[in-house]
């Protein structure tokens, strides 16, 4: 089993270690969930209390030309778009994941016409399939629902030519499997429908490339650091773009917003998914984190975090072997099958998150009974990863999990 000291020297020799430097990270704290909310970085203060002082302060209205509020969607989705292999003029940003969900649905279903049918996945995010299912109620279609486990209808059972789009998550949210993006948009579109991806749990973790995907979402507080309910991302094909409608109109979007006119007519190109006014100041905390961002190697960080998850991997099941913890793999072991994150199931999985919080190790719990661990492979090193699997194969052990305390549920789990 590789040791603490080895873990030291590969931190040592890691190409993407500066970036550390650039995240406030709390002493004593191994923080495995930045696939919940990244870690702050240390420059997105003083980019906020710049907007705030300065751009608001002081410039007031005039920021929305001078500070280029205005374009913000537009400018920010431009920079976001090379993390999932898109181009300028592709990518939107703004709104939430689940908004945006609801924009690239209803607008994919128009393009073909005649089908029915919206495929999505059983273990998809929540979000996604209470937004299909409200489309569907809504617009009087179908769902039909595919899944990972054994057993489960797969993709290739659920397409015909009744099918009019597929969302799907490109990282599974419980256990880390990845898909195939190449792969599935093929098969989605060799059966003539429309493919939606949501990257929630890829972009900044690993490359991404959107290739002939439709439509892809994605939020930016997670991996990508952007802070809590940060504007999420929207992915529209440039080929769709001046056929597709924006189910939710508003004056952003429109073709000359400040002539008001009395109806909608929609800007060109991935301008018409904008609606309301950019929330400015989320915009700033997210372009803070982009600076860093424009500066990653992502092939180094994917080769980073296939690292840490796999050492991860090989010491749980050294310290904290199934046979005695009751401890269960359910991330793939496959290195290119996952995303970063590794995912356990134990039936006492929640108070074990608890009891590993206490001692400095943040995890997270998912029904049913998974404890998860994210790998932002942006800051974390070796030694964490080291550190939070010794303390989790001590936790397994002595059983602090069993006190009460732990067991009482937290609004957020």
């Amino acid at each position: 089993m590789i040791t603490r000291a080895e873990c030291e020297s590969l931190d040592d020799k890691d190409p993407l270690r500066a970036f550390r430097d650039e995240f406030r990270l709390p002493p004593g704290v191994v923080y495995l969930l930045g696939n919940s909310l990244g870690a702050l970085p240390k420059r997105t203060p003083e980019r906020v209390a710049h907007t705030v002082e300065t751009e608001w302060g002081r410039d007031l209205t005039a920021s929305w030309n001078k500070a280029g509020w205005w374009d913000l969607p537009q400018t920010t989705g431009d920079r976001i778009a090379p993390l999932i292999g898109a181009g300028p003029g592709q990518v939107i940003a703004g709104d939430s994941t689940s908004v945006n969900i609801f924009k690239a649905v209803s607008a994919a279903l128009p393009l073909r016409p005649g089908r029915r049918v919206i495929v999505s996945d059983l273990d998809n995010f929540s979000t996604d399939r209470y937004v299909v299912e409200g489309i569907a109620k809504t617009m009087g279609y179908e769902v039909r629902e595919i899944g990972w486990g054994e057993g489960a209808p797969g993709l290739d059972e659920a397409l015909g030519d009744d099918v009019a789009c597929v969302l799907l998550s490109h990282v599974d949210y419980r256990t880390g499997a990845r898909h195939d993006m190449a792969s599935v948009t093929a098969r989605v579109h060799a059966a003539g429908a429309i493919m939606i991806w949501d990257l929630c749990h890829s972009a900044g973790a690993m490359p991404v490339d959107v290739g002939e995907a439709d439509f892809a979402v994605g939020c930016t507080y997670k991996y990508l650091n952007g802070g809590p309910g940060a504007p999420a991302y929207l992915y529209v094909a440039p080929r769709h773009q001046e056929v597709v409608q924006n189910a939710i109109c508003g004056w952003h979007g429109h073709a000359a917003p400040f002539a008001f006119e009395p109806y909608y007519r929609p800007a060109a190109g991935v301008r018409r998914f904008a609606t309301g006014s950019p929330p400015v100041l989320a915009y700033a905390a997210l372009n803070a984190s982009l600076d860093i961002w424009e500066r990653v190697d992502l092939e180094r960080l994917r080769e980073k975090s296939l690292a840490l998850t796999s050492l991860f991997i090989e010491l749980v099941d050294e310290l904290a072997p199934a046979s005695s913890s009751g401890l269960t793999l359910v991330t793939p072991r496959d290195p290119e099958r996952r995303g970063s994150q590794v995912s356990y199931r134990h039936p006492e999985g929640y108070p074990i998150v608890r009891a590993l919080a206490d001692r400095g190790v943040i995890a997270d719990y998912r029904e049913p009974e998974l404890v998860r661990f994210g790998f932002a492979a942006l800051y974390l090193r070796h030694v964490d990863v080291y550190d939070a699997a010794t303390a989790l194969a001590e936790v397994i052990e002595s059983e602090p999990w069993r006190d009460e305390r732990y067991r009482q549920r937290l609004t957020v789990t």
